[in-house]
């Protein structure tokens, strides 16, 4: 039997990579016979840079940035030397993983280091450059980023305002020579929400990140007056488009002042690993991810595989570390590593037990 084993990430334990693997090794041991196909996957968030650089056999490069919170950092990009194309993953210089938890404040934080990366690559001779966006930190709209790349962002006094949280007295936007620093850049983006409003990025991602509900009004007055300011002295609006609140507004920074066009992550990911062709090719799909739940099943990259295997008409099984059978959605089966552990041991050995679920997983087979 074709077996596709096509996970996400186990945020915070596995990548999907590691998470594939451990898939297989438990999957052989109960069934040795079966043709394995592995295709780790992401859908724009942390992981991105690591799924598409094994894709487009990109190599790593090091580079000198700085994180959201103003400190040296070590990054990796990758590079495609022969279709001069980079990939970089934004969490990899201003993600939220790479903080101390509850040191920094949301205002305190943008997205500058990435800024200073994008230069680097486009220095470096990419011409076209894939991003993903998920797992930021930060909830600046881009302005950080912008100011890298030569933007200026003036109060009502001509004073310049380096603090996002600040943009609520902004005034007047300077901008470089050229806004565009790739002949493409496609940003590759985990969710659909809007820049403001109910469903923008200050609510529904801002606490995450370290926002309480008494700083969820200046936060929006900042990027309301930043939309306000540009649609004034560019005529550009992207608040509103899908993405757009991505990674605390960068997806709208990337459109609004890098020449950037967002797209689904999981789409890019579907296009560059021919999903469809495999999707045909295997008689059964094994997904997964930390936890398999509603954002699941409402777009991320696990739910639209299972979707698509109900298109195609083959079996697709969920494996979480944490799942409700409510949740079971398009899946035929769902397997949960509380099944057989502890929350606890999940987590602090995450792959032995993800191994065990999919021999478990295997030997069933047969009852399906």
């Amino acid at each position: 039997m074709k077996v596709l084993i096509a996970p996400d990430k186990f945020k915070g334990t596995l990548t999907a990579a590691q998470a594939a693997e451990a898939i297989a090794r438990g999957w052989r041991s109960a069934r040795p016979q079966d043709n394995l196909d592995l295709l780790p996957m992401s859908d724009g968030g942390d992981g991105f840079g690591e799924v598409m650089s094994l894709l487009m056999n990109a190599t790593p490069q090091p580079a000198r940035a700085i994180d959201a919170a103003h400190r040296p950092c070590e990054a990796i990009w990758w590079w495609d030397r022969e279709s001069e194309t980079a990939i970089v993953e934004s969490a990899r210089v201003v993600g939220l993983a790479n903080l101390p938890p509850g040191k920094y404040h949301p205002f305190e934080l943008d997205t500058l280091g990435l800024g200073q990366l994008l230069k680097i690559v486009a220095d470096h001779g990419a011409r076209r450059c894939l991003i993903g966006i998920g797992g930021s930190a930060t909830n600046d709209g881009g302005v950080g980023m912008a100011r890298a790349l030569g933007w200026i962002f003036l109060n009502r006094q001509g004073e310049k305002i380096e603090r996002w949280a600040e943009l609520h007295h902004l005034s007047q936007i300077h901008r470089p020579e050229s806004a565009a620093l790739f002949d493409e850049l496609i940003v590759a983006v985990d969710v659909q929400n809007p820049l403001l409003g109910p469903e923008g990025c200050t609510r529904i991602y801002g606490p995450q990140k370290g926002l309480r509900p008494d700083d969820f009004d200046l936060a929006e007055r900042c990027l309301e007056e930043l939309t306000n300011v540009l649609q004034k002295q560019f005529a550009i609006d992207f608040s509103r488009e899908p993405g757009a609140g991505a990674a605390g507004g960068l997806g709208f920074g990337l459109c609004s002042f890098a020449v950037a066009r967002l797209l689904p992550g999981f789409e890019l990911f579907a296009e560059h690993s021919r999903l469809p062709r495999r999707l045909k090719a295997a008689e059964l799909v094994i997904t997964g991810e930390g936890a398999i739940d509603r954002q699941t099943l409402m777009g991320k990259g696990v739910g639209q595989i299972a979707k698509l295997c109900v298109e195609a008409g083959v079996a697709c099984w969920g494996l979480a570390g944490m799942a409700q059978e409510q949740d079971k959605g398009s899946f035929d089966r769902l397997y949960r590593l509380t099944e057989l552990t502890t929350a606890e041991e999940a987590i602090n050995k995450a792959a032995q037990w993800l191994e065990q679920l999919a021999s478990l997983a295997a030997k069933q087979y047969d009852t399906h």
